[in-house]
């Protein structure tokens, strides 16, 4: 008889050995407690590694403390439950990847080499990017910098100068006064985020208008399509002497078209059926991203980014503040009336951006 066998005037049962007996496991019973604790283990592992996935990208997002810096004095709210954010691209030279993507360290600071204003009306179903031209000239108002130090109003002040004389805050407040929009968020990525966000994801496919000869960027492109690694998306978002008259609206152009390609090609990520990838992706992402403090954590982030999701690229407008250029300095441009007023009175209302609006003098739009 085996040792596992119930003795005769004995009722116990496998669950409830007999008093004063050793019980004694079959190797079945001994291979599924091996495998339940090895379960076990791991679950505790995985727990212990996703907390420690999550910990190490919630810290790679910086935050700026907006709000604070710019007070009261703002504009009001939307109306609806639209949503404002301004998104800037840096040419930050911090550190040495950036330096290299930046074309050498020989440029102290940073710029805002790309500025979006991206307007998502209520419902959150489709979204409007307004590109501000780096050769902007603009008021730039009194501002405090991050050590508390005031700065006096100016004008004929370029755009992409704010940025590298006063900060971020004082980009946000610019916008702000010279639109009437309040900026609900802010975004910034630098050169080596944007890089490593288009390597993460394998590239993103780009119809390139025209043929593009560089030679400042060495980007040499044909027209038609192209897959771009994260090293040639950088020079194509840059590119500005390979296309157009080789001023800062050409570029923006090419900047709209990219940001297109990379939102479909965000969205068509299997992210769920890859969670290797999708680390890969949002490390990328965040690691050389500064948002307001409203959306500095991974928490906020996410639920944000899942409010938007809604937000067809397809669907996504992209617009030009219609600028004309100065009389005095034919480099540079200014903002044109009345179309600008009437694009940011329509951000203002959430309402839908006139035809009119959409007329850029500078471009013969």
């Amino acid at each position: 008889m085996s040792q596992d066998a119930i003795t005769p005037g004995h009722r116990s049962s496998p669950e409830t050995p007999s008093r004063g007996r050793k019980r004694v496991r079959t190797r079945g019973q001994r291979i599924r407690r091996a495998v339940l604790l090895s379960v076990l283990v791991l679950a505790i592992a995985a727990g212990g590694t996703a907390y420690w996935l999550y910990s190490r990208l919630d810290g790679n997002i910086k935050g700026v403390d907006i709000n604070k810096a710019l007070g009261e004095d703002r504009p009001e709210k939307l109306p609806t439950s639209g949503q404002n954010l301004l998104v800037l691209g840096s040419d930050s030279r911090a550190g040495d990847e950036n330096k290299e993507l930046g074309g050498g360290g020989s440029v102290s600071g940073a710029r805002s080499d790309t500025a979006m204003v991206v307007h998502i009306p209520e419902g959150r179903s489709k979204a409007v990017a307004i590109s501000i031209p780096r050769d902007t000239l603009v008021t730039r108002p009194e501002c405090t910098k991050a050590d508390g130090t005031k700065v006096p109003s100016a004008e004929r002040k370029m755009f992409n100068s704010v940025y590298s004389q006063v900060g971020p805050a004082c980009v946000v407040k610019t916008v702000e006064k010279m639109s009437g929009v309040r900026i609900d968020h802010y975004l910034e990525i630098n050169f080596a985020g944007f890089k490593g966000l288009v390597d993460a994801i394998g590239g993103v496919t780009v119809d390139v208008p025209q043929d593009i000869h560089d030679t400042s960027s060495g980007l040499d492109l044909t027209a038609g399509p192209h897959k771009l690694d994260g090293t040639q998306s950088l020079a194509y978002v840059r590119t500005r002497h390979g296309i157009g008259d080789g001023s800062d609206l050409g570029r923006i152009g090419l900047q709209q078209q990219f940001l297109f390609a990379l939102l479909t090609e965000v969205k068509k990520q299997d992210l769920l059926g890859s969670p290797t990838s999708a680390y890969k992706i949002a490390n990328s992402a965040t690691k050389s991203l500064t948002t307001d403090e409203g959306l500095a954590s991974l928490t906020s982030l996410t639920s944000f980014a899942r409010s938007m999701n809604g937000v067809d690229p397809a669907s996504m407008e992209t617009v030009m503040l219609p600028v004309a250029y100065d009389k005095i300095d034919r480099n540079r441009v200014v903002a044109a009336q009345p179309q600008a007023d009437t694009l940011w009175k329509a951000v203002r209302t959430d309402s839908a951006i006139p035809e009119s609006a959409k007329k850029s003098p500078a471009t013969g739009g």
